[in-house]
Formats: structure tokens, sequence, C-alpha cells
């Protein structure tokens, strides 16, 4: 029974062992929402201030401006960077909708390039191909924790003109040549949804070292308000998207530990890389040695199917998941082939697929970025609470794809 697939009857790898369970919380944590809970001051107030600048020195940044989850931190990234209405701005379609749907929300033109088939991050040379006189920006993500090349995006807004924003929804604690990911471009943003590295449930925060930036995003999340103004003097159409003290209270607590467990992570990704790069029918991503500290949010390999006669990515994640190592296929489609962007309308007003100030139609149906899709069908992902786990544990999840590999003749998908 040990040697069967767990798929087909057989003992699992991992049969009674569990992984770390996401949350982790501490004593300390709920004294520190208690302390708020009992002071009945649970608005906008010390603690989010609080927050924001441990924050912003944990990443290297000057400022630090919080707000109600990650998806308005790029919103307001974007209107604070002076993007509006027709401008153009460069996305990867390997991520999640937030990227783009925020460059719609602003009323520019998300424009798609391909990602690194190994590293899944946006590709600077293509990129460049898609540079108009209409953009305006560029928006990588550090997908996974895994920094971008930020020299090159860098090269490419200089030579351009470019602002540069950066996704960090992922990468809580990546570094790149020693500087924390947010706070190299123009401004970074990060999410503190329920699944992320850090977490309060929702929230999120911009970061910057432009006091120009970091003032418009305070204006833009606090109703338009300003350094100075008046309490109903209002400046910029803005609108109400704080974070409350509760949310910066449990962020205090989390942000205790975020240090240790991203060097956790990051130790133990390493020696699973290790165990994993030997074993055939996998890819694993390319890091970076400007990358000097990588979060992990996800734990990325690719499924080479070529290499597994009959037997689909989706098939092997089904028996390694059956083999108790909790894992999934992530984006299964690029952003650009979701129903948003695949519909059709004639008429001015009608973005994405036309807008009037941008001045041309845009065709998403016809956009084809050919490594994103394939990632898409053969990404594999494991989550970062695996990763909080011990070396032994490591072992079993190297252990378990080693033992489908050695019976991918039985996993055939018919």
């Amino acid at each position: 029974m040990m040697n069967r697939l767990a798929l087909h009857g057989g003992t699992p790898v991992r049969l009674e062992k569990i992984f770390p369970i996401w949350p982790i919380t501490a004593a300390t944590d709920r004294e520190k929402l208690l302390e708020v809970f009992d002071s009945g001051k649970w608005w906008y107030g010390e603690k989010v201030k609080e927050f924001e600048e441990k924050y912003a020195i944990f990443h290297d940044a000057k400022y630090g401006v919080t707000c109600a989850n990650g998806t308005v931190a790029l919103e307001i990234a974007l209107v604070a960077c002076g993007i509006g209405a027709g401008d153009e701005v460069i996305v990867p379609p390997y991520t999640f909708m937030a990227t783009a749907s925020a460059v719609l929300r602003v009323n520019a033109v998300p424009v798609f390039a391909d990602i690194e088939l190994d590293t899944c991050n946006l590709d600077p040379v293509d990129v460049e191909r898609k540079i108009t006189d209409k953009t305006k920006a560029i928006l990588p993500v550090h997908l996974g924790g895994l920094p971008v090349d930020m020299d090159a995006f860098k090269v490419l807004a200089r030579k351009y003109k470019l602002v540069l924003v950066e996704d960090a929804c992922h990468s809580w604690g990546s570094k790149w040549k020693g500087k924390g990911t947010g706070a190299i471009g123009d401004c970074g943003v990060f999410s503190f949804q329920m699944s992320k590295n850090i977490t309060s449930g929702e929230g999120g925060i911009l970061l910057t070292d432009s006091e120009d930036i970091a003032d418009r995003a305070r204006s833009y999340t606090n109703c338009g308000r300003i350094k100075g103004g008046a309490w109903y003097e209002h400046y910029l159409l803005g609108s109400n998207l704080r974070m409350t003290e509760l949310q910066a209270a449990i962020l205090l607590g989390q942000l205790e530990r975020l240090e240790e467990q991203t060097l956790r992570r990051e130790k133990n990704a390493v020696y699973l890389s290790e165990l994993l790069k030997d074993i055939p029918g996998i890819s694993l991503m390319r890091r970076d040695p400007r990358v000097t500290r990588r979060s992990y949010h996800i734990y990325i390999f690719r499924f080479l199917p070529e290499e597994w006669p009959g037997v689909s990515r989706d098939r092997f994640l089904e028996a390694l998941k059956a083999e108790g190592i909790p894992c999934g296929n992530g984006y299964n489609i690029p952003l650009y082939k979701n129903p948003l962007f695949q519909r059709r309308a004639e008429g001015p007003g009608y973005c994405p697929t036309s807008c009037p100030y941008h001045g041309g139609k845009v065709d998403y149906t016809q956009v084809v970025c050919a490594n994103a899709e394939l990632m898409s069908r053969e990404g594999c992902w494991i989550p970062h609470t695996v990763l909080l786990a011990e070396e032994p544990d490591m072992k079993d999840i190297a252990e378990a794809i080693k033992k489908i590999w050695e019976h991918r003749k039985e996993l055939s998908d018919a």
C-alpha cells in the first residue's frame, strides 16, 4: 500500500501530519486588539500612524499611506502618479484581476505584455515592444514574492519618461539589491487580505519615497482633504478608503513576526528547490542574484506535460493533493481572456473595448501572450503556509512528487 498512489488507494506520504494553519496569532495580538477595543478609539488614528511608519521602515521607504485593501491601493497609486483617462499602462496578464482592473478604474487602458517563463514576472523586453506614445506607466508584479528585474524597468522608465508603480501585493519583506520592494519605483502597493503573508483580513498600503505622491495618496484616501486644510475642505475627488485602528492593531502584531517568518519561508523554499531540482517532469523558477531576500507568498513550479505522456497538470495536482500536499493550479487563464476583456461593444464609452479618451479601439480578443498562456496551463502553486513548516516537511513534498513521477504511467487522465 505504501508504494501505491494515494489517489488509487495507497497510503499518502502525509497521512496524519498537517502543515501550519493561517493566520498565525500570538497573545500579544489579542492584547493590541483589546487595547484599541477598550479605548473606544476604533477609527483612523495613532495605531494606523504607528503601523504606517513601522511598515515603511521595514521596506526602506520614507512614507506609508494605508487604505482599505490592496485593490484600491493600486487605484490610489495610479491616481497619485497622475495616470488618467486614455493613458496606456503596461501590465502582466499572469496576475490577479486587480492589477488590470485598477487601470480601468482610473479610466486608463491596460496593455498586456508577456511574462518570463522562468520567473512568471513581466518581461522587460516585451514591455519595451508594447510602449507607444500613449504609454504613461509600467505596472510590474512581484509575483509570488519574487522581485521583477527592477534595474531593467527603471532604465525603461527613465528612457521613455514613464511612471513605475510596483504591484508588491505578494512581496512583503522581499528585497532587490538590499532595498525593499514597493520602495524602488515611484511607489508600490501591498495587500493585507486574508491569504496574505501579513494580514488583517483586509487592508492595504502604498509606499513611496516621494512626499508629493504620499500627500496625493493620503488626500485620495481621506475624502480629498489635504495637510493643513480644514476638516470640511475637500481639494481632490477622493473617497473614504481609510484603514481602521482595529486593523492597524492586528497588523502591528503580525509585523513583529514578519521578518522571522519571511526568513523561514525563504530557507525552506531554498531547501525544497534543492530537493526538487533533479526530479524529471517539473521546472523550477529562476532566482536572480540581485534578489537579496524573497518573501515567498507562493512556491511556483512548472509541470512539463511533454514528459508526462497522458497526464495533465490538473491530474498531477490531484495526485499531489491526495498525498497530503496543499497545492493548486493558480491563474488558469491570462487576464485578457476574462469575460470583461473578451466582450465586444460598438460605439464610444465601452471601456475596455473602446475608450473615447484613448482615441482608438483596443481588441483584447486578439491579444496573445504565449508565455502567460503556457503558465496558465502548466503552473503549479504551493501556498506560503507550507513553507512555515520544518525541513522534514519539505522532504515530504519532494517524496510525494517523486512518488507520482515513478507511478506516472498509472496516472492517465482517461
